[in-house]
């Protein structure tokens, strides 16, 4: 059952942490748990790992960012989570792995969804040969506009 639909059940019906880690093909070791407890907890969210440090920190989760950055990592390539990178030096880790686009809030230093359906990408050029597109991210920098007189 892909992550997304995850988020729509009633907790009630929900697998816990450890089956969906042992299904997506992950070890689900008392780390990995605790953190995805923090990410999936509370449905759909964009997080940096400074953000689940701080939040593994305040919940008395005994774990290293460098272990954060690690299991982040490992839940997005068994596809858990989607890696938002606004920048070389920022990324965000997207609980929603559906198709969509983010607009990144320069101000908040924050990441909100676009639906896919809301941008059209004319003209994408053929893949190179022995490679097919997989996704196309689009991210839409803003910020506030200077207030007027």
């Amino acid at each position: 059952m892909p992550h997304t639909d995850l988020e729509r059940l009633p907790p009630s019906q929900k697998p816990c942490v450890t089956a969906v880690l042992r299904m997506a093909g992950l070890r689900p070791t008392r780390q990995r748990i605790a953190l995805a407890e923090l990410l999936f907890g509370d449905g759909h969210r964009h997080i940096s790992a400074e953000q689940l440090h701080d939040e593994a920190e305040s919940a008395r989760v005994n774990v290293s960012l460098a272990t954060v950055y690690n299991t982040l990592h490992q839940f997005q390539e068994a596809g858990l989570l989607r890696e938002v990178a606004v920048d070389a030096s920022r990324s965000y880790f997207d609980t929603d792995t559906s198709d969509h686009h983010h607009f990144y809030l320069e101000d908040e230093q924050r990441v909100v969804d676009i639906p896919a359906a809301s941008i059209v990408i004319n003209g994408l050029p053929d893949a190179p040969d022995g490679m097919v597109v997989t996704h196309v991210d689009v991210i839409v920098r803003v910020r506030r506009a200077p207030a007027t007189a």
